[in-house]
């Protein structure tokens, strides 16, 4: 009969991914080697090469479950059934609050998921996507319209670059906090988004009776 996993191996293993997390946003991840990784995973390099078979495995297991992580908030009990805009303010806050603990995992997401082999950045690339979505409706919920226009994507995508770099600026200790940017972030996107898919359409019209009388 083949041995079961030591109950400690889930908490030694994400003991490692931790520390990995740390080490690569500092060095970057080609930068840091199974070596550098044992030593700050406080484990023997063979040991490591137990719970994982190479590097690749380590990136994919920090982006992978840290974008897990973030389903789990846009699929929350805890937004289930909220009105839009109380829906939207709860999202951005809890992504606020996770970027402030993960800020490692979120470092690693931007800046070292291209160097992931194809399939396996595929993967987190669809969970991306599936949050950027989750994010969409939430916004066309708030401005309805939005969707009709091809707009509501682009809008999440707009909130995304808000805040997805907060790391480089935010610094803990500062004048204002992950929390503190929370419900900024949620006015600038609420007051933006009033009455876009009104004047887009507008817009689009207008230039399509430019187009018809350049054509004539």
């Amino acid at each position: 009969m083949a041995r079961g996993k030591a109950a400690t191996f889930e908490v030694q293993r994400a003991t490692i991914l931790q520390a990995a997390a740390n080490l690569f946003a500092e060095k970057g991840y080609h930068n840091a080697s199974m070596s550098e990784l044992a030593k700050a995973c406080g484990v023997s390099k063979p040991l490591l090469y137990h719970y994982y078979r190479d590097k690749d495995h380590i990136l994919f297991d920090i982006a992978d479950s840290y974008m897990d992580q973030l389903l789990a908030i846009v699929t929350g009990v805890e937004v289930r059934g909220l009105e839009p805009q109380a829906h939207l303010e709860a999202l951005i806050a809890r992504f606020m609050e996770e970027y402030e603990h993960s800020q490692s995992q979120h470092v690693v997401l931007v800046q070292d998921v291209k160097f992931l082999p194809e399939v396996q950045r595929t993967i987190v690339i669809e969970k991306e996507r599936q949050v950027v979505s989750a994010f969409a409706d939430v916004i066309d919920a708030v401005e309805p319209g939005l969707k009709k226009k091809r707009l509501h994507k682009a809008v999440a995508m707009i909130l995304f670059g808000m805040i997805n770099w907060t790391f480089t600026w935010l610094r803990a200790g500062g004048p204002m906090s992950y929390a503190d940017m929370a419900p900024v972030v949620t006015q600038i996107i609420v007051n933006g988004v009033k009455g876009l898919a009104e004047t887009a359409g507008k817009r689009r019209k207008r230039s399509a009776r430019v187009s018809e009388f350049e054509t004539a």
